[in-house]
């Protein structure tokens, strides 16, 4: 259970950094021509991550999974290792994103 704040810390600087970001003319037209506003771009992230970080993916099969907290955090990690893929990862980069397990640069 150690695990959770190490998966939701990165994510929180990040939302929070959004305004500060948009602050800087390039960044705002980047979020614009993604995903709209800085609150679009902020629950584009977050819906992503509810949406599939609690879907029981990760595992090789829906038992392996397993139904409990320990399941979820096997979506969660799934996410996070899908999240160079995502739309909005160069938002995670410019926030100082450097993964779930090292330090949050600013």
């Amino acid at each position: 259970y150690t695990q959770v704040p190490r998966i939701l810390n990165p994510i929180v600087n990040v939302i929070e950094a959004i305004p500060r970001l948009a602050e800087n003319s390039r960044v705002a037209e980047l979020i614009e021509k993604s995903h709209g506003t800085v609150n679009d771009c902020q629950l584009d992230i977050l819906q992503d991550f509810y949406k599939h970080a609690f879907d029981g993916s990760g595992a090789d099969n829906f038992y392996d999974a397993g139904s409990c907290i320990d399941g979820r955090l096997t979506s969660a990690w799934n996410w996070c290792n899908k999240l160079d893929k995502k739309a909005y990862y160069p938002i995670f980069k410019l926030a100082g994103f450097t993964g779930f397990d090292g330090s949050f640069k600013n």
